[in-house]
């Protein structure tokens, strides 16, 4: 690694940026659009990230957010306005039929402040930050100054999940010394904690694994733009791997700010959670569908159920709400 640290978060911009215009199959594009419509002008761009994205697959639920100005004109109906400032990102579930193909996703929408702050190193919580220092794409983009805004926030998602989390590896000698794969790994498995979301640990290697050498560049120009920021006292890199020293008490406000942001991300968890139930949209399939992919048996609700899902659907509800699935 021979980039110099004051050039490094341009350097990490510019991968992001190229990584964001990657193309995308066309029944994403398609639905990215359809989604973006629903929000109007006020739409900056949508996000696509997850699985569905790593396994370059229309099967299951695609993962999309929306970036927009402005959360009342983002929505017909106020009170889908004020619950999105409450604990954003506010969660809908659509199906939609394109040239013959069932499509499922989930998308969140956040305002450009909400989603600046929860990118930041100043973010009170990992929410937002943990799912962008993943791979993603940028779609339905209003123009190039609202795609340089998403550009610039998931450069600085990479740079807060490094920021946070680096910490959490292990100290010998007064030198925190890792490898890069094995950052990742922990900064997986704790956020994935951090939403009560336990995950096996061979998905948690999966993440890492579809593309290590991406991970470890963007991790790499992270650590030095830290380091050019003073975060370090210094960040030495070797093959795959760092070794960092740093001030004396920084490592133990750094750890007791993970636990408060633990903490802080788990109770807005269970808010996000509750609100979800109420702007989900028409859940039941969702529901039914997961159920079905989780025990490989239909389930068929009655009438009744259908109806009145909230009233007499917990049987159905309760057993995705105790995993966690419900997101």
């Amino acid at each position: 690694m021979t980039t110099h640290p004051s050039d490094s978060f341009s350097r990490l911009r510019a991968l992001v940026a190229e990584e964001l215009r990657e193309p995308v199959r066309p029944n994403v594009d398609w639905l990215a659009r359809q989604i973006a419509e629903r929000h109007g002008e006020t739409v900056l761009g949508v996000l696509f990230y997850g699985s569905c994205l790593r396994q370059e697959t229309d099967e299951g639920v695609l993962d999309f957010w929306v970036v927009v100005d402005d959360y009342d004109r983002a929505y017909r109906k106020r009170w889908h306005a004020l619950a999105n400032r409450i604990a954003p990102p506010n969660v809908f579930y659509l199906e939609l039929d394109h040239e013959g193909t069932l499509l499922r996703t989930k998308y969140g929408v956040i305002d450009r402040r909400d989603f600046e702050r929860g990118t930041s190193l100043e973010a009170r919580h990992p929410y937002v930050w943990a799912r962008f220092a993943q791979p993603a794409r940028a779609l339905a983009c209003r123009d190039e100054a609202a795609r340089a805004v998403l550009e610039t926030a998931v450069a600085q998602a990479i740079v807060s999940m490094v920021g946070r989390l680096v910490w959490l590896l292990p100290n010998r000698g007064g030198l925190l010394r890792f490898t890069l794969a094995a950052f990742w790994q922990e900064a997986f498995r704790r956020t994935y904690d951090s939403e009560r979301r336990p995950e096996a640990d061979a998905l948690i290697r999966g993440l890492y694994g579809v593309d290590p050498e991406r991970y470890d560049r963007v991790a790499a120009l992270a650590i030095l733009h830290l380091a050019s920021q003073g975060r370090f006292l210094e960040a030495t890199p070797h093959a795959r791997s760092f070794s960092i020293a740093f001030p004396p008490r920084a490592r133990r406000r750094a750890r007791l700010r993970w636990r408060l942001m633990r903490s802080h991300a788990r109770f807005l968890g269970l808010v996000r959670l509750l609100k979800t139930a109420f702007t989900f949209g028409d859940w039941v399939p969702y529901v039914l569908w997961k159920l079905e992919r989780h025990t490989g048996r239909r389930i068929e609700l009655t009438d009744r159920q259908r109806r009145h899902p909230l009233i007499f659907a917990w049987p159905i509800i309760l057993p995705l709400l105790r995993k966690r699935n419900l997101r």
